[in-house]
């Protein structure tokens, strides 16, 4: 007998070289091609009379073949012409460079045939048609029924692949073991997973494909949230955490030096932050706060607190421009109170590398800033108390357990100011509790956005002009899509400094930064661009995040159509932080629905959670948010934005069952574990 986890070889109909052409889809087991689900379905269920069929309509007839010819207008071509009636009209189907078929499409066949009807001189007929023989006692699979549609690759036909699936169907799926527990399957109203995996590919009525897709999408959701809840538990169980005195006198002195009033989203969750680094559990907490909001601030009363307790902190940054931007932050807001502050990156020297390292582990270092390099086997801590992640999407799960272990259960807060949906935030930080800064400092005015035609180029340049006499500064950001063009781009944006400096702005500062050059020097521009030392900063993305320069007000934007929504946001976050009126201006060439509708959205909104709503919608949760390197695995049917009841229900499910069974050691519950651990592949960090 073969498994389910048998090779899809060992199918009827496959054979070794469809083997391969179905690898490519994905499908190598027998299971796999029982878990391919139909991108869509054809209702071809409702077969029309062909007396009232339009001219353009996708429709289903059935009837009796009352004539049959073959021509040969040429070498090479044969057609075979075939009438069809049904007793209230006639239509013609033709059939190219199929001879085998003349055997089988004979006068008096009865056939049911699906296409696009077209009508011209007075006859009536099927194109790009799918057709099958009626016989007795034989279900079709292609037309008179719901029929699957599914992603191809090139070697297979759709009616190849449901011949296969369905044959695959009536041998297994009624035999698929049932992993959810009845009590799981009675609350929520879902029926049993055989009946699912029938009624996902080959449907009855619609409402089978309802129950089928609700009880699929549920699994999905309780086997991804199972796995959340166990890493959860997992970073819980750690064992005792670092239990903080109450604030003291350093954070009382840093309050009484800030040169601005908290709002109250900062106050409330810097509470929030504070009480968990009070409790005897490590804190795991996701600070979420739009591009702004004022995170930094929240940030630094956290690593007081874990200083003034004598801990060391630790930031890592996706970048080395933001973590040396968060170094200049942090030495200006912390030098009066003599925090001894380091900053390790890839481009410090060696030698110097060496010197910071010896200082972090002989603990004359209270806080260290750095990118990956902070989570490498050579850096070693004398006590760290607080890690803070920030930009946390840049950085899979593995990287985050890696720096954890370099402490003594540390508490772990994890900022991003890329606004996440619910329902992604629930996905991809689960294992977090979540805090939002959903207010913004006061003073601050709106941004306007504006989508300029390049025939209005003279203009904004007038525009730009007149700011800067006004004392204001402004960006000029240039793409950089990809590795492969970093030379070509890197050279239009040096080309573009050049021919802004020299011909467009003559009488004034045109300075440059990307990407390429060293440290150093981009810390230089930076400092010389916010003590005023140039009036315009032309850019690549690589002032997408950290750069605050709060007399910058002009934000301009070649090519806007080959940036992400996501990044578009975040670029105009770089402008609007002072107390002057800010613009932001896009040139853009959109070709694609999605690309017109990124443009727009950004003209539409500022509001960093509507603009990740509209983002998850346009790209899906995958791109969106490159869930692999989350250690989380792809969702085949289920969507986080349409199934976010169903998602929450889940989660509720998952978490209640592992609290009745803490490690999945039940024997009824082994299906599940199986299921768990294939899913996951090691994502999970569980045994």
């Amino acid at each position: 007998m073969t498994k389910l986890s048998d090779s899809v070889q060992y199918v009827k109909g496959v054979g070794p070289k469809r083997v391969r052409i179905l690898n490519r889809l994905g499908i190598e087991t027998i299971e796999d091609l029982l878990y391919y689900f139909p991108r869509t379905h054809s209702d071809r269920s409702r077969p029309k009379p062909i007396a009232g069929l339009l001219d353009g309509e996708y429709a289903t007839i059935t009837g009796v073949i009352k004539v049959r010819s073959v021509i040969r207008p040429r070498k090479g071509l044969e057609i075979i012409k075939v009438a069809i009636d049904d007793g209230t009209g006639i239509a013609y189907a033709d059939w190219y460079n199929q001879p085998y078929l003349i055997e089988y499409l004979k006068e008096g066949t009865k056939i049911a045939i699906s296409g696009t009807v077209e009508k011209k001189y007075k006859k009536t007929e099927i194109k790009n048609f799918a057709y099958e023989i009626i016989e007795e006692e034989k279900e079709l699979l292609n037309t008179l029924r719901i029929v699957p549609v599914y992603n191809l690759t090139e070697g297979i036909n759709q009616k190849y692949l449901r011949t296969i699936v369905k044959r695959v169907l009536d041998e297994y799926a009624s035999s698929l073991p049932e992993p959810l527990p009845l009590d799981i399957r009675r609350r929520n109203k879902l029926i049993r997973i055989s009946q699912a995996i029938n009624s996902i590919h080959f449907p009855r009525i619609r409402r089978n494909y309802q129950d089928a897709r609700k009880r699929l999408v549920f699994d999905e959701f309780f086997l991804l949230q199972l796995g959340i809840a166990l890493r959860k538990k997992k970073i819980e169980e750690v064992g005792k955490g670092i239990r903080y005195r109450k604030p003291g006198e350093l954070i009382g002195k840093f309050s009484q030096l800030l040169p601005f009033e908290l709002t109250s989203a900062q106050r409330r969750v810097i509470g929030e932050i504070i009480s968990d680094m009070q409790q005897d559990k490590p804190m795991n907490r996701l600070l979420q706060g739009d591009v702004g909001s004022g995170k930094t601030v929240v940030a630094v009363y956290a690593l007081l607190k874990a200083i003034e307790d004598g801990y060391q902190g630790a930031i890592m940054a996706p970048t080395e421009i933001l973590a040396q931007q968060h170094y200049l932050t942090l030495q200006q807001l912390l030098i009066p109170l003599k925090i001894r502050i380091e900053l390790l990156i890839g481009s410090t020297r060696e030698k110097e590398k060496k010197r910071i390292r010896k200082k972090v582990e002989e603990g004359k270092v209270d806080i260290i800033i750095g990118t990956h390099t902070l989570v490498q086997e050579a850096a070693k801590f004398a006590k760290l108390g607080l890690i803070i992640i920030d930009e946390q999407h840049k950085f899979g799960v593995l990287q985050r357990a890696t720096l954890r272990k370099k402490g003594l259960t540390p508490d772990v807060l994890v900022m991003t100011a890329t606004p996440i949906p619910r329902t992604l935030a629930l996905t991809v930080y689960g294992d977090l509790n979540i805090s939002v800064l959903d207010e913004m400092p006061p003073g601050r005015k709106g941004i306007t956005t504006y989508w300029v035609p390049q025939s209005q180029r003279r203009n904004i340049y007038l525009f730009i002009e007149n700011e800067i006499k006004k004392g204001r500064q402004a960006y000029i950001v240039y793409p950089l899509v990809s590795e492969s063009e970093k030379m070509e781009e890197l050279k239009a944006a040096t080309e573009m400094q050049k021919h802004l400096q020299e011909e467009v702005f003559p009488n004034f500062r045109v300075g440059l930064i990307h990407g390429q050059m060293p440290g150093d020097e981009k810390e230089r521009i930076m400092t010389d661009f916010k003590n005023k030392k140039m009036n315009i900063l032309v850019s690549t993305t690589v002032i997408e995040v950290g750069i605050d320069i709060s007399n910058a007000s002009i934000m301009l934007i070649e090519d806007a159509q080959r940036f992400g929504l996501a990044q578009l946001h975040q670029l105009r976050g770089r402008i609007g932080r002072g107390e002057y009126q800010s613009y932001c201006l896009m040139f853009a060439i959109p070709r694609t629905f999605e690309g017109k509708r990124r443009i727009k959205v950004m003209t539409e909104t500022g509001d960093g959670f509507q603009i990740a709503e509209e983002d998850l919608e346009l790209r899906g949760p995958g791109e969106f948010f490159g869930t692999r390197q989350h250690g989380l695995p792809d969702l085949k049917i289920a969507n986080l934005l349409r199934d976010q009841r169903l998602l929450e229900t889940a989660r509720q499910e998952a978490f209640t069952f592992i609290k009745k069974d803490p490690n999945l050691k039940k024997p009824e519950h082994r299906l599940i574990r199986k299921s768990l651990l294939s899913k996951f592949k090691g994502g999970l960090e569980i045994s």
